[in-house]
């Protein structure tokens, strides 16, 4: 058995439709319905241009497989999750017309130039650009 990538991310949040707009805004994903048994009322799924679900966002009472406890807010144990990107100035653009606080890094020794920013429920993002 190997890891092959990361499949996605899941969000547990108080507002579904303000999350699930910030991811296809920001990023430029597709949001659409999770599959059933969800419903568009407690499941969106954010997806990039490869088709691949990237982020999936549920709303508190959205069943689960595995259902536990989770709090909305800080992100407990998890305490940011990374993606690989593109478009570094426009990132920056779009997140200075949004008015958002975001924090510049470079990494020179591997050519990576980063950007952090959070999610409207706190969960902390590394963009990561190589090359770019």
């Amino acid at each position: 058995m190997k890891v092959n990538a990361l499949d996605h991310v899941n969000i547990i949040t108080a507002d579904l439709e303000g999350t699930s707009r910030f991811y296809a805004e920001l990023f430029q994903l597709d949001r659409r319905d999770a599959p059933a048994p969800l419903t568009p009322d407690n499941a969106q799924w954010m997806y990039d241009d490869a088709g691949r679900a990237i982020f999936h966002i549920n709303s508190e009472d959205c069943p689960r497989t595995y259902n536990r406890a989770v709090g909305i807010g800080p992100t407990g144990a998890i305490h940011h999750v990374a993606l690989n990107c593109s478009g570094y100035d426009e990132m920056c653009s779009r997140l200075t017309a949004r008015g958002m606080d975001y924090q510049l890094n470079t990494v020179t020794a591997i050519g990576l130039r980063q950007i952090f920013t959070q999610d409207p429920n706190g969960v902390l993002l590394e963009l990561n650009f190589f090359s770019d």
